[in-house]
């Protein structure tokens, strides 16, 4: 079976974090997002990807190269962002052979993808849309199904009392190459949400298949720390090479430290903490339900709660970071200062002042 990732777009309020990498190398628990997507699929039995990419492609690339978890990697590069069904038309010669694999590369989840493909062949489906249960389905597309999980209709992003189900499309299909024929072949931006999936409901061949594992999408900083927790939880404790922690620091479980990390006295870590590759930790220093990306440095006595903090940050003496803030790729919050709930610092600028109030500092 052969998979395409859409990777191409990045319409995500994470997007302030980084200006140098596309979001699906972000890490999650200290692996990139998509390297936990191509893992799945390998498990999976699927032996060829191809990678639809758009923004950032060749930094794509140059990571994966060719080959990863015994999966072949292919890209289709696309000179302008051509939507969710548009790349899927312009990979067509590299999705021949058989029902393929499509999948949204913003999305952590645990799919059964085999279970999904035999679902698909005994319903006889031309495509299959994998469907998640959620609380709020207001922020979702949202699908109406019969007792046989055809589905009949979607409704965008309705109102609570307008939903038809807390069904959700969760951005995962197996679909017929012929469904590749309905797709116009000009180039331009087509969603197969709007544009070819609506057209299969009417006709009877559109089925949903229902997700019982793990499902995020992080689009936004609450959910991408969401993802973080829920992996963390599964790896328990894991503490990389080379490291220099002081035997005062307490590690508090679920937590994940990369490679030549270094933890001054009396500080601690965790829960729900992910610290990466080659960062510095002062003393007495407090992280709990944050990802701090490689090679940043929070110095002494300051406090992390529920913050992302990007590579190669400078974190100041005595600093406060408060709740889904996110500081910027190589940015600077000078000494005892407190940044507010939900601000986000763009990537290399320096905060001289204490922020108070949610804002963007670009």
């Amino acid at each position: 079976m052969k998979a395409i990732i859409l990777a191409g777009g990045f319409a995500t309020r994470l997007r302030p974090l980084s200006c140098t990498r596309p979001k699906q190398l972000f890490p999650v628990a200290n692996r990139p997002l998509l390297d936990w997507t191509l893992e799945g699929l390998a498990k999976h039995g699927v032996r060829e990807v191809v990678l639809a990419v758009n923004y950032m492609a060749e930094a794509l690339e140059r990571h994966y190269g060719k080959e990863k978890y015994g999966v072949s990697i292919r890209y289709s590069k696309e000179e302008r962002p051509l939507g969710t069904a548009g790349p899927l038309k312009k990979a067509e010669a590299l999705l021949r052979g058989g029902p393929f694999l499509v999948l949204n590369g913003d999305v952590i989840a645990e799919i059964e993808y085999s279970a999904m493909l035999e679902n698909h062949r005994k319903t006889r489906a031309l495509a299959t849309i994998l469907l998640h249960e959620v609380e709020e389905a207001s922020r979702y597309g949202v699908v109406e199904i019969d007792e046989d999980n055809r589905i009949l209709r979607f409704v965008e992003k309705p109102k609570p009392e307008e939903a038809p189900s807390n069904m959700i499309n969760a951005g995962a299909y197996v679909v017929d190459p012929t469904v590749l024929e309905r797709i116009p072949a000009q180039n331009r931006r087509v969603m197969i949400e709007k544009e070819v999936f609506p057209r299969l409901a009417d006709e009877g061949s559109l089925f949903g298949f229902k997700s019982t594992g793990l499902w995020i999408d992080i689009g936004k900083p609450v959910d991408y720390l969401k993802a973080n927790c829920a992996l963390l939880e599964r790896i328990g404790e894991k503490v990389g090479d080379d490291v220099e922690i002081d035997g005062s620091v307490k590690i508090e479980p679920p937590a994940i430290i990369g490679s030549r990390v270094r933890i001054g006295r009396d500080s601690h870590v965790g829960p729900y903490a992910a610290v990466g590759d080659n960062v510095e930790i002062g003393e007495g220093t407090r992280i709990e339900s944050s990802t701090i990306f490689a090679d940043a440095l929070i110095d002494n006595f300051s406090s992390l709660r529920s913050a992302i903090i990007g590579e190669g940050a400078i974190i100041g003496k005595w600093v406060k970071i408060e709740e889904q803030t996110i500081i910027g790729d190589h940015a600077e919050i000078r000494d005892n200062l407190t940044v507010t709930k939900s601000t986000m610092v763009c990537p290399s600028k320096e905060v001289e002042t204490s922020i108070l109030e949610p804002r963007v500092v670009m």
